[in-house]
Formats: structure tokens, C-alpha cells, sequence
């Protein structure tokens, strides 16, 4: 075998660990991505204790006080849940006043629900909780959050154009 070939042929073989590496090196940081904010804030206890109501509601809560109003399929779509689910739980936010349902003008076989007033406060209150970053990452120095942010920024929008 010719010096080029074995050089081509330890450079694929590399590169093809270190692209093994990358992977198992991403599926660590998801991992711990998820704990720190599923697990470690603990933001989903927090939000369902302060608002007495399910996680699920919760959210559906949020995304009609931030898109509403809507439909329920939009509101179901929106949340990646059946309809029958969805409903439920908008009957359940009717009841404590979170939100109306009323008749789409647009349609009148739909219905369009949005927040109330109370439903707006309700929302304020999960996005303190929400948005209150863990003690693990406020404890974190100033540099680290900068760099952290850039990589995040990256990671969701990628990187800026040159």
C-alpha cells in the first residue's frame, strides 16, 4: 500500500472517531441540558403548584395568552396534542376564568378562545417561574454565561455570517 493511500486512509479513519466523539460528546450535553432544566430547576413543580393546575394546562395557557386567539385545532396543533385532550383542558381554564370560548366569526362551526384578565396573570406568574434562570446557572461567572449564550445563540439560529 502506497504512503498516500495508508496517510488517506488514518485520515478518514480519525476523522471518522472524532465525528463519533462529536456525537457522543452532543448526546452528553442534551442530557444534561434537559436535567438542568427539567430536572434540576424543577420549573414544572414550581409552575403547577403556584397555578394549581396540570403542566399541560399551563402551557396551554401561555400559548393562548402569546398567540390567541385561536381555534382549538390551532391551539391542539400548536401543543401536539388531540383535540379531545386539548379540549378538556380549555374546558378546564374556562372554568376557573382563565379564558372564553366563544363562536369564530370567521367559522362559525369553530370556536376561539382567548385569555382573560386573570388568565393574563396566571401567565405572568409561570413566566417568573419559567423564566427565573437555576442557582447552578446564575452562579455561573459572567464569562461563562457570555460564551454559553454565543454557543446557545449558534446552536438556534446558527452562526453569525462572516
Amino acid at each position: 500500500m502506497s504512503e498516500a493511500l495508508r496517510a488517506r486512509e488514518e485520515s478518514a479513519a480519525a476523522a471518522s472517531r472524532e465525528e463519533g466523539g462529536a456525537e457522543e460528546t452532543a448526546a452528553r450535553v442534551w442530557r444534561e441540558l434537559c436535567h438542568l432544566v427539567l430536572e434540576a430547576a424543577d420549573v414544572r413543580r414550581h409552575v403547577t403548584e403556584a397555578l394549581g393546575m396540570s403542566y399541560f394546562r399551563a402551557k396551554a395557557l401561555r400559548r393562548i395568552a402569546d398567540k390567541g386567539p385561536l381555534t382549538l385545532s390551532a391551539l391542539a396543533a400548536a401543543l401536539y396534542a388531540d383535540a379531545p385532550y386539548t379540549t378538556l383542558a380549555v374546558d378546564h381554564l374556562v372554568r376557573r376564568g382563565l379564558v372564553t370560548r366563544e363562536p369564530n366569526p370567521a367559522d362559525r362551526r369553530s370556536k376561539l378562545v382567548e385569555v382573560t384578565e386573570a388568565g393574563a396573570r396566571a401567565v405572568a406568574e409561570m413566566r417568573r417561574i419559567t423564566d427565573t434562570p437555576p442557582p447552578a446557572l446564575r452562579g455561573l461567572p459572567q464569562a461563562d454565561l457570555s460564551t454559553l449564550e454565543r454557543i446557545l445563540d449558534d446552536a438556534l439560529h446558527g452562526p453569525p455570517p462572516d
